[in-house]
């Protein structure tokens, strides 16, 4: 049998990533070819001018971690094989500027990004444009490819497609129990608490933004990764790197995640989408130039908004509601704007009181969680194992793990922007309608 083709990549956050077979082949199709030209932070780089990199790196990281974990807990090549495809393909279908357009994907197509790559790899939604016919019609689907090689495309999948833990959470330990459903490991190398996907792209965002905050032991978290009762689970020895790795995270969404600015340029963005009337059902498969040139085509206002964004003249802050101000009374008030069309509701209460345009008033809303002070368990809920071979959450062992799931990582509740010329009328407007 011959020896599968294979090529080393250089890689700013890993170094030499090694790529080969099926692997190889997927990597140089368009579809990850694509991911090329999405930016990983969306419009993030017009406040960290660094912030270029983009969705193909970061799925060549992912599917090297990927690999280092599977290798580290032993799993046997099959498994191992699904994960690293798992963790190459896991944003395939990001649409651009990543999750800036999200919702309205979602709301176009009927599908999030995880669905529709599970459809794509497939071979049951198009894979490209009707314009690139004579580039790549008639070609296998990359579930045919990965066939091929013996990879079962349903697995991939599988673990692709759904990001929500199939085993139940670690609560139960506090009653006594540690039996895990059978094989949530495999899952858990793309969408744990401490997976692939996160370690990457907080080590990589830091990287390129030049935010300390992303800096994590990756090295110890592998090193101390096991599985048991089929789960993973840290050894003791990883409880400071995993305090490190949730801190880190808590750090990142406040920093880069959730900044103000980033945040109103990306609403920007998706009402200058909403008004342009493009259709939207295959968005997945556009670049970031494909977005804004059709943004530019279309005239108006969606044409001035994307023309003033590429110049960087973003709406101003309006009004803001920090987290530090929150009120049980403001809670209950900005609850009422949650859901789907809560924040558009708010936008057109604020325009009609300051007696401007719908189109020049942006609203963005914490989770509705984060109002209710829900505590968030999921990416803290670390499974350790102690000396004696009984697995406890993370949060038994550490205090910094526990605060962080009370934490708020927004750092705000509301924010209300508009053009500069608005901005005071706008503000006040935006008190009037909810009683501040």
């Amino acid at each position: 049998m011959s020896e599968l083709p294979s090529k080393v990549v250089q890689d700013t956050v890993h170094g030499s990533i090694s790529v080969d077979g099926p692997f190889l082949e997927v990597m140089d199709r368009h579809e990850m070819q694509r991911l090329r030209s999405i930016k990983q932070l969306g419009l993030g780089y017009l406040v960290f001018p660094g912030a270029n990199h983009t969705r193909f790196e970061h799925s060549l990281g992912t599917y090297h971690l990927a690999g280092r974990m599977a290798a580290a807990i032993g799993l046997d090549r099959t498994d191992a094989d699904a994960v690293r495809m798992a963790g190459m393909l896991h944003d395939i279908c990001h649409p651009p500027f990543s999750h800036t357009l999200e919702a309205l994907m979602e709301e176009s197509v009927g599908l999030d990004h995880m669905e529709l790559a599970r459809r794509l790899i497939k071979g049951e939604v198009p894979d490209h444009l009707e314009r690139d016919d004579d580039l790549f019609g008639g070609r296998d689907s990359i579930g045919e490819v990965m066939e091929s090689y013996g990879i079962s495309a349903d697995e991939v999948c599988d673990i692709i497609a759904f990001p929500e833990s199939r085993s139940e959470g670690l609560d139960r330990f506090s009653e006594g129990h540690s039996y895990f459903p059978s094989k949530a490991y495999d899952h858990q190398i793309i969408h744990g608490p401490v997976d692939a996907d996160q370690m990457d792209y907080l080590m990589r965002d830091a990287h390129h933004t030049g935010v300390s905050h992303g800096s994590i032991d990756c090295e110890r978290l592998i090193n101390t990764m096991m599985v048991m009762n089929d789960r993973i689970v840290l050894r003791r020895g990883g409880v400071t790197a995993a305090e490190g790795l949730m801190v880190s995270r808590s750090l990142m969404y406040t920093t880069v995640y959730y900044h103000e600015t980033v945040r109103i340029a990306q609403r920007m963005l998706t009402k200058a989408v909403e008004d342009s009337g493009m259709d939207l059902g295959e968005v997945y498969l556009w670049r970031d130039m494909d977005l804004l040139q059709g943004l530019e085509a279309a005239g108006g206002r969606p044409s001035r908004t994307v023309r003033r964004l590429m110049n960087r003249m973003i709406d101003k802050k309006a009004m803001v509601v920090y987290s530090t101000d929150m009120t049980e009374q403001i809670a209950e008030t900005l609850l009422g704007y949650t859901g789907p069309g809560g924040a558009a509701r708010l936008e057109r209460e604020i325009a009609d009181e300051a007696g401007v345009d719908v189109f020049d008033v942006g609203a963005e809303l914490t989770s509705r969680s984060n109002l209710q002070s829900v505590m968030r368990i999921g990416k803290t809920d670390v499974a350790i194992v102690d000396d004696e071979g009984k697995v406890r959450s993370l949060t038994r062992f550490s205090p910094i793990a526990r605060s962080l799931q009370a934490r708020d990582p927004y750092g705000w509740a509301l924010l209300v922007s508009s053009p500069e010329g608005q901005r005071a009328r706008v503000g006040k407007a935006a008190r009037r309608v909810l009683g501040l």
